[in-house]
């Protein structure tokens, strides 16, 4: 079976690579190390995490998710880390720490990629 990927698809999906992009640089000019990109979990349902950094500073384990809006209606991107995506995140992360022998502190970031670079730092939690 062949599967037909639209324009706007692979526009949108340029779009999101290239704000995640953006978004590794200003994260490693601040001194952050890349872990992981794009780690997903396993089958179904899961969730996936677009940025694990190491705070080298504290040795904190930062899980970011990166979003990108070109129009700042509905709370711009901010406003679309709706809290189901959070969930998928803090899924993901769970599943990412089980892996390791000792989770070390660890903390959820966002990073908006709109006119210029925000970056939310503990933005939420596992909660």
């Amino acid at each position: 079976m062949k599967t037909t990927t639209t324009a706007s698809a692979v526009t949108t999906k340029r779009r999101g690579d290239a704000a995640e992009d953006a978004a590794l640089a200003y994260l490693e000019r601040a001194g952050l190390r890349l872990v992981a990109r794009n780690y997903r979990t396993p089958g179904r349902g899961g969730g996936e995490i677009d940025l694990i950094m190491r705070d080298p500073r504290d040795r904190t384990l930062v899980f970011v998710e990166v979003r990108q809006r070109s129009f700042t209606g509905h709370g711009g991107a901010a406003g679309s880390i709706t809290a189901a995506k959070q969930r998928r995140i803090v899924f993901a992360a769970r599943h990412y720490l089980a892996r390791l022998r000792e989770p070390p502190p660890c903390r959820f970031d966002v990073v908006l990629v709109e006119e210029r670079i925000t970056w939310l730092r503990a933005a939420f939690d596992a909660g």
